[in-house]
């Protein structure tokens, strides 16, 4: 009976096959665990910014303007403005870019809501509807 015995200390093929095999397994493993890390990462943060605007949206500031010829009111939200007009006429708006001040503009921009500070302007269809707004005063 001829019993092969392991030598623990040569290198041979097999040997080599199972050392790739190893060290390709602890790579894969070890980019699956850091992408489910990352992920779990991104979902924490996005529910802590979530749960810190949610506050924001639920709580938007009133500002009330006084305009040359009319008034508005304005509920600002983190990302967008309410606004109501003096004919009680309801807008909503989301913020757009803007090189100076906070602009809100429907998609096609024909209503757009600029406020800088405590002024603002509403133009509609490139004509100022609402414009020398400024922060009414609260009388007390």
């Amino acid at each position: 009976m001829n019993i092969k015995t392991i030598s623990w200390n040569k290198v041979s093929g097999y040997s080599q096959i199972i050392a790739i095999i190893l060290f390709i397994g602890v790579f894969v493993l070890g980019f699956v665990l850091g992408r489910q890390y990352e992920m779990h990462a991104v979902i924490n943060s996005l529910l802590r910014y979530n749960a810190s605007t949610s506050q924001t949206q639920v709580n938007p500031k009133e500002v009330t303007f006084t305009c040359a010829s009319n008034s508005l009111s304005a509920f600002f939200y983190k990302d967008k403005v309410v606004l109501t007009l003096s004919e009680k006429k309801s807008l909503t708006l989301p913020q757009v870019v803007s090189g100076s001040g906070a602009r809100y503009a429907n998609a096609d921009e024909t209503i757009v809501f600029w406020n800088k500070g405590n002024t603002a302007t509403l133009t509609e269809n490139a004509i100022a509807t609402y414009k020398d707004c400024v922060v009414k005063p609260i009388l007390q």
